[in-house]
């Protein structure tokens, strides 16, 4: 029974990172869902700005504290080592949807595409960068990032192996193409507002930031495997400067 309340926990878990996935693509993008980053009652733009800020820091702290390794030795004392990455995913989705729906509009438009074709490539710009994301993580293994291959293995009576480490698709042009494909995401937009360039800018920092721990962590465990990526390959955008 434990086995399988493990894997159903895993698999709401994943359908919340779907939901929350799919929703980003229509909040940032301004697209379909009822509440978008451009989209509400508009108030004071300092309140809205500090509102805002103390979101986007809701998300971002947990997010990166609950992804290094000596949290994960700590939190699995709590709970079962296989539903840690489970875990993970449910929390950050949930925050997410936190963030999405208390987003306060700062509508104010900075810039404008007027130009149809220009406003078409734009728009095919920002699909590109998802589906980068997408396309990203099952290039290394999907489903063990989001926490199914792991209860998967424990379902079967298998104990969890780490991934070994593969050079691959987008991996051969840069070391974080996941990261890569959000940070085009958040930036490709016809009409960039002062909402969506706080958005923007502030994920892409945090982005930044973030990569400096997750790379301390993968030279720990990979060791001259991935300083040898290191010096090959960039970490983020597929040239060196």
């Amino acid at each position: 029974m434990g086995k399988i309340a493990a894997a159903l926990y895993a698999i709401i878990s994943y359908v919340v990172f779907l939901l929350s996935f799919l929703y980003a693509i229509g909040f940032v993008g301004n697209i379909i869902v009822p509440k978008t980053i451009d989209s509400g009652e508009v108030g004071p733009l300092v309140p809205s700005l500090i509102i805002n800020a103390i979101l986007l820091g809701l998300f971002a702290i947990p997010h990166s504290v609950m992804a290094r390794p000596g949290f994960k030795r700590w939190f699995t004392k709590i709970i079962p080592a296989t539903v840690e990455r489970a875990t993970y995913v449910l929390v950050s989705s949930l925050l997410l949807f936190v963030l999405y729906f208390f987003w306060q509009a700062m509508p104010t438009t900075i810039w404008n595409v007027q130009s149809s074709a220009g406003s078409i490539i734009i728009c095919g710009i920002f699909w590109l960068g998802w589906l980068t994301v997408l396309f990203s993580t099952f290039m290394i293994n999907h489903f063990d990032l989001f926490g199914l291959r792991q209860v998967y293995l424990n379902y079967k009576g298998q104990d969890y192996s780490h991934l070994d480490f593969r050079i691959i698709g987008l991996y051969k042009l840069c070391r974080h193409p996941i990261m890569l494909g959000f940070i085009i995401a958040f930036w490709a937009t016809p009409n960039m507002t002062y909402g969506h360039l706080l958005f923007a800018a502030a994920t892409t920092i945090y982005i930044f930031i973030a990569l400096q721990f997750e790379e301390r962590d993968l030279v720990e465990f990979f060791g001259d495997v991935y300083r040898n990526y290191q010096k090959k390959v960039p970490m983020v955008f597929p040239f060196k400067w």
